[in-house]
């Protein structure tokens, strides 16, 4: 079925003739083609990579007129819907009374008391742009705090910051001396032991252990407490990385679900549903060092001219304001179920399991995509993405967002049922008779 747009001039007719013909215009002025490696033309099929002007809601329409149902939401930053309108509102109110003055505005205090009756590990709290800004403040906080170099960070998880002490531990390293690569080490989600090796093999070193609390799979039952406990016994930090769990896992974050709180944790996407704001907070004692009233040596935690855009906090305030006052997280998970459980169906009719499977909280969605010798490929999920955006769904990842109705799911489990069909005669009679280009790629690899 299709259902009425919620945005104006929408073509029924499925054509990709401009996106194609910008893709040459963006490469010859924007390396990579894009300001985000995880928006790159390397992460969508060759042929069906659209390029957007314009999203409501949980829609989105693109230069040639296609209407889609969207799932990546801004990976995943968008938690409310695009161009929400208490949001945008209140983002024009603040516009017009000026967003960024020669000394703190008391919109900074607003923001800040609000999203510290809210997180409840946090005791002061610094407010800057990007994840990468606080996460990368966060390791530098507790290398002063502690004394120590090495970053003890969780292996399994994907991304932490865009600066060097994470980008060493990557394939994509070129450019960062062997030096600052060595100060950074690695354990495995869900292996206390591997955490107590590395305390053993770096004994007084490590300054801090960072981690997401739950990506696909969840904490084993004693792990963050474990880990905490270990962390505290051998003197370093605790950081929660919650930038994609918190505000979608739980109000108070994924701490709060599972009754661990951190030293410090840092937070950023869903926090301003798309516009540029995060957070750092914490125990007072280590956040206090990027003070003026303490006397122990400075620390440059964080100051950047754009640090507190007022309009960016207004946007943050009407986003905790909404959390507190609608369902917003019995909303995710409720649609979220809605839709694991129909594309699960989809699995089952189509005898697809061990080749397309969907992993992660119902909030959070993601899938895996393998080949007829059920190994992971990228080239099956160059075809799942080529047969969904035909379709009319943009799904690098199944994220709901407060905005995805019950008419949303429902066209979207037809839609993905109808791609899963094509992905099935793929594995029956070979993907070259069906995938038109190449493969997508890992973000992280060597070479192009």
């Amino acid at each position: 079925m299709k259902s009425e747009s919620n945005i104006a001039g929408v073509s029924t007719e499925r054509s990709f003739k401009k996106s194609l013909e910008l893709k040459n215009r963006f490469h010859a002025v924007i390396p990579g083609g894009s300001h985000t490696y995880a928006k790159g033309d390397d992460q969508y099929p060759e042929f069906y990579a659209p390029y957007f002007v314009e999203g409501r809601g949980c829609r989105v329409k693109d230069v040639d007129g296609n209407e889609y149902i969207e799932y990546a939401m801004g990976l995943r930053a968008v938690t409310l819907g695009h161009a929400y309108p208490p949001v945008v509102e209140a983002v024009a109110r603040q516009l017009k009374a000026g967003c960024n003055f020669n000394r703190p505005s008391l919109i900074e205090l607003e923001c800040a008391e609000l999203f510290l009756s809210l997180i409840k590990g946090g005791e002061m709290v610094k407010f800057a742009k990007n994840g990468s800004d606080v996460t990368s403040a966060a390791v530098r906080l507790s290398r002063a705090y502690t004394g120590r170099d090495k970053v003890a960070i969780c292996m399994d998880h994907p991304f932490f910051s865009v600066d060097d002490w994470f980008i060493s531990s990557t394939p994509m390293n070129a450019g960062i001396p062997q030096a600052v690569g060595d100060l950074t080490v690695g354990f495995r989600y869900n292996d206390l032991q591997s955490v107590e090796n590395l305390f053993a093999e770096h004994p007084g070193q490590i300054a801090c252990v960072m981690l997401e609390i739950e990506k696909q799979v969840p904490p084993a039952g004693g792990f963050l407490q474990g880990l905490k406990e270990l962390c505290h016994k051998n003197g370093a930090v605790l950081i929660f990385d919650e930038i994609i769990t918190g505000f979608r896992w739980d109000v108070g974050g994924a701490q709060q679900t599972y009754g661990v709180t951190p030293d410090l944790s840092t937070f950023g996407k869903a926090l301003g549903n798309g516009f540029s704001v995060s957070a750092l907070t914490g125990k007072k004692d280590i956040m206090k060092l990027g003070g003026i009233h303490h006397q122990k040596e400075r620390v440059f935690l964080l100051s950047t001219t754009y640090g507190c855009e007022y309009h960016a906090l207004a946007a943050a305030i009407e986003v905790m304001k909404t959390y507190q006052n609608e369902p917003v997280i019995d909303h995710l998970y409720r649609q979220g179920k809605k839709l694991e459980s129909g594309i699960n169906r989809a699995i089952d009719e189509l005898n697809l399991h061990g080749y397309f499977e969907l992993a992660g909280r119902p909030c959070c969605l993601v899938y895996s995509t393998k080949d007829e010798n059920r190994q992971n490929s990228q080239s099956f999920r160059a075809l799942f993405l080529q047969e969904t955006i035909k379709q009319g769904v943009i799904a690098p990842s199944l994220c709901v967002s407060y905005s995805h109705t019950d008419a949303d799911i429902a066209e979207t489990i037809e839609k993905i049922y109808e791609a899963l069909r094509v992905y099935k005669k793929a594995l029956e009679n070979g993907i070259d008779g069906y995938l038109e280009g190449g493969p997508v790629k890992p973000v992280f690899r060597k070479f192009n």
